[in-house]
């Protein structure tokens, strides 16, 4: 008797998500049109609502976590009515919502929010892990740095060349106010840990450093544009692990430097000499791990994401840098640097066709 083959069954890779992103203290939720399977993704961004607390915890000097926590309950609901007011048509196949890292008070109100979503609209409810969104930002519509959208013909290109299995390897820096990670990739699933920060993010060692120098809340931003009128080699402060063999990071010594440097120097500091030193100094450890680790396993790419990621002298030096070895460079455009919706849409895809589950309960140490 012939047995009967089975039949493949055939997974929809082309999906409509809606996600939503609460992890710090920014409220967003998007609508993302996905295809192309994990192999080729290709994403369109129909919404993408971001509603900033940056005002409320400026007063702080950073992110209250059960502040932020309100402002999510409170912006949530709103958002939503506005997306659903906006695109009455859209009717998602999957919500993402993002489970970690993050703020686990603020974390949970996007998660609670989701889950009542998900069973109203009787569809999927993928976890998202936010640093996976952070790596994958960079297949988003948009060019580097550009304020005006991709035509459909340089899309259409610009997807060719993020399906092609030449940008792989590829080494990815997320850098961010919580992590500095450096990951080789070998496929849009497949990547190896390389080494991280054993203390501060380098996102928080600028918010700490904007501090000293009483700059407001966010500092990245701040210290950047103060950095501009500053002598970038006016003062040699410390490369932490520069020559260290791996591919860890640290920059707890270096914010320690900029300390001591401002007690010592009270009477005859230049802070815009300061920001552009202490940039300089941060930057150089992270393109040069970076290009080495490019250079030893031979990537054929190098990709920048995370919010120290919209650092502008960041970008254009590693674009540089990148070139300079043959590799390419990819970059999101910036405003898919920051904590948005359409990330944790573009994580959650993969998430649900790569069959990964994140447990839809808050973990703020997360990782990837």
């Amino acid at each position: 008797m012939k047995s009967k083959s089975k039949a493949k069954i055939k997974v929809k890779t082309s999906l409509k998500v809606l996600a939503i992103e609460t992890s710090c203290d920014e409220t967003g939720i998007a609508l993302l049109e996905a295809s192309g399977g994990v192999r080729a993704p290709e994403f369109k961004v129909t919404a993408n609502l971001v509603a900033s607390q940056i005002a409320i915890h400026r007063p702080f000097g950073g992110v209250v976590p059960n502040i932020a926590k309100r402002e999510h309950l409170k912006n949530l609901p709103l958002l939503f009515a506005k997306i659903k007011k906006m695109h009455k048509n859209f009717t998602p196949d999957i919500i993402a919502v993002t489970a970690g890292p993050g703020l686990e008070p603020a974390l949970w109100t996007g998660i609670e929010f989701a889950k009542s979503l998900a069973a109203s609209l009787n569809i999927p409810l993928v976890g998202a892990n936010h640093l996976e969104g952070h790596l994958y930002s960079f297949l988003l519509p948009g060019v580097r740095a550009a304020t005006k959208p991709l035509s459909s013909s340089a899309a259409r290109t610009r997807a060719a060349a993020l399906s092609s299995r030449a940008i792989f390897p590829a080494i990815a820096l997320i850098v961010s106010g919580g992590h500095t990670i450096l990951l080789k990739m070998d496929s849009f699933s497949k990547w190896k840990h390389l080494g991280e920060t054993r203390d501060d993010a380098a996102g928080e060692a600028f918010d700490k450093v904007a501090r000293l120098l009483n700059l407001p809340y966010p500092g990245g931003p701040e210290i950047e544009k103060l950095a501009k009128r500053g002598r970038s080699d006016a003062i040699s402060f410390p490369r932490p692990m520069l020559h260290d063999k791996n591919y860890d990071f640290s920059f707890s010594g270096l914010k320690t430097s900029v300390l001591y440097y401002m007690r010592d120097h009270r009477d005859e500091v230049n802070i815009a000499d300061v920001a552009a030193s202490f940039q300089a100094a941060a930057e150089d450890v992270l393109v040069k791990k970076t290009l080495r680790a490019a250079q030893q396993f031979g990537a054929q790419s190098i990709m920048l994401s995370g919010g120290v990621a919209a650092n502008k002298t960041l970008r254009a030096r590693l674009k540089k840098e990148a070139g300079a070895i043959g590799c390419s460079f990819f970059v999101p455009d910036v405003k898919y640097n920051l904590d948005n919706g359409a990330m944790i849409g573009v994580a959650g895809y993969m998430a649900y066709l790569r069959k990964k589950k994140y447990p839809l309960v808050a973990n703020g140490a997360m990782n990837i």
